[in-house]
């Protein structure tokens, strides 16, 4: 079964998920924003074996860990979609503009698209394109264990900003009803930013976006 973590990490307490399979132990890190030490603290208390990062976005709060991670623990890195090669590019430039320690270049090992799938021992996860919040958000969803991690697509009560470069409002809306709802409302959506909801309760009572079917 899909076990995780979630830290938040960074100023901005991005929620950083450290997923693993249970049989194998072997352990993927979602959006390792920052904070590199208390994550791997974190691994190596559960015994796990740290194979890949994942990501959702390139935003600097998501990603700014990244190049650092890969390189020290010599990691692949696994996402997003090539829609945010922009974002990645200008990870010092949003490291100056936030405040945040100077962040390491990288490319990704993959780049993911709707439909991909990503695996971490046992474990199997669908790959879904929500564009929208950035140009290359992707969202990672395992169904037999009715979870989804959404970055900031969706949130508890809230949807992703659209106002940053490559923002697209109703490409929000229309990702959150086309691939986040068909999940089914018992799926419970850990999203970067507060806490965990399920897709039931916002399609139903989410003010941005609840009462509206996929």
């Amino acid at each position: 079964m899909l076990q995780y973590l979630t830290l938040p990490v960074t100023p901005f307490q991005q929620n950083c998920s450290i997923v693993w399979c249970d049989a194998t132990r072997e352990a993927a890190v979602i959006d390792p924003g920052g904070e590199l030490p208390r994550l791997l603290a974190a691994v190596r208390e559960r015994g796990l074996d740290l194979k890949a990062i994942w990501l959702t976005h390139a935003h600097i709060d998501h990603a700014g860990g990244t190049g650092q991670l890969a390189r020290e623990q010599g990691l692949p890195v696994i996402g997003p979609h090539p829609g945010d090669q922009f974002w990645i590019d200008g990870l010092a430039q949003q490291s100056r503009m936030f405040g945040f320690p100077p962040a390491e270049g990288f490319t990704p090992d993959r780049w993911l698209d709707d439909g991909d799938t990503v695996q971490i021992g046992r474990e199997t996860l669908a790959v879904r394109h929500c564009p929208g919040h950035t140009p290359g958000h992707v969202v990672f969803h395992s169904a037999p264990a009715r979870r989804a991690f959404v970055g900031d697509v969706l949130f508890a009560g809230g949807i992703g900003r659209t106002d940053f470069p490559g923002g697209n409002h109703q490409q929000l809306l229309d990702a959150i009803r086309r691939r986040l709802w068909p999940l089914g409302d018992d799926t419970v959506f850990i999203p970067g930013h507060g806490p965990e909801s399920t897709i039931g309760r916002e399609r139903k009572h989410n003010p941005y976006v609840g009462g509206f079917d996929a």
